[in-house]
């Protein structure tokens, strides 16, 4: 077994990923102005506060666009490589190279967000669960995305394909774009 460990490290990659997701998921709920008083925005607000609230003073808010969410997502997701590279006696300067890979990290999670969160809207019209409250906040969040494919793709008949237009398109920026920015982003630290 290496010196790290596997489960303490895999359980804070978990917590990071879950923390990030979560901040994430608060970026856009501001950013789209979505349901404030819904339980899951309440709950993502309160979850996200102990980080963003003391980078609020730091950082402001652009329109809609809190930028003190977004260096806490960063922050968060740099904090595992930070812990990484002080356990493995990487240098500080070195670490501080992981912040865009961190920010890519991000980028990965926001079009996976998107991608479930488009399939949640599929399969929920499919079984009639379209008024609950997460279905909801789910399409406030996924809407902006959708909405240029909907003035694109006109339904046929009674069927919708905009979203699955939309979600073969987030396919291919992770599946073909995305490695190609990510190998640019990882050339930064090699």
């Amino acid at each position: 077994m290496n010196a790290l460990g596997g489960t303490p490290i895999y359980l804070l990659s978990l917590a990071v990923q879950i923390y990030s997701f979560i901040l994430l998921i608060r970026l856009l709920l501001q950013l789209v102005q979505a349901d404030f008083f819904n339980p899951i925005s309440q709950t993502m607000f309160k979850l996200s506060a102990p980080v963003v609230t003391p980078l609020s003073k730091l950082f402001p808010t652009i329109g809609t666009l809190n930028l003190a969410v977004l260096a806490a997502a960063i922050l968060v997701k740099w904090l595992f490589y930070l812990v990484m590279g002080l356990a493995t006696g990487v240098g500080l300067l070195e670490i501080v190279l992981y912040i865009p890979i961190a920010a890519f990290d991000l980028l990965y999670a926001l079009i996976e967000i998107y991608f479930w969160g488009i399939f949640i809207l599929a399969i929920s019209s499919w079984v009639g669960t379209t008024n609950h409250p997460s279905v909801q906040l789910v399409g406030q969040i996924t809407e902006p995305y959708l909405r240029p494919f909907r003035k694109v793709i006109p339904p046929i008949g009674m069927m919708d394909i905009s979203p699955m237009v939309a979600i073969l398109s987030l396919m291919v920026i992770r599946n073909k774009l995305l490695p190609i920015l990510g190998g640019m982003v990882q050339s930064l630290v090699s």
